[in-house]
């Protein structure tokens, strides 16, 4: 198998790693790429980034009501 992040996975596809990346194992080598994006345009005077391991992705919500969501514009 292959070790990632100090977990073993086994050899062949990874839907989703505990944090987050998809992956393929084989015997030479193990290739990932994250399975979120991170937000680039948005409102930073009066929004924050928050990771969210459940959807594996990153929510920006208001500085002063984290549970009111921001308008994204970009992510990469």
């Amino acid at each position: 198998g292959c070790t990632l992040h100090g977990k073993l996975y086994p050899f062949g596809e990874i839907a989703r790693t505990e944090k987050c990346f998809k992956c393929s194992c084989s015997q030479e080598t193990m290739r990932c790429c994250s399975l979120f994006h991170t937000p680039t345009d948005y409102d930073k005077e009066n929004c924050k980034v928050i990771f969210n391991k459940k959807s594996c992705d990153y929510d920006v919500v208001q500085k002063s009501d984290p549970s009111r969501e921001c308008f994204v514009s970009s992510r990469v």
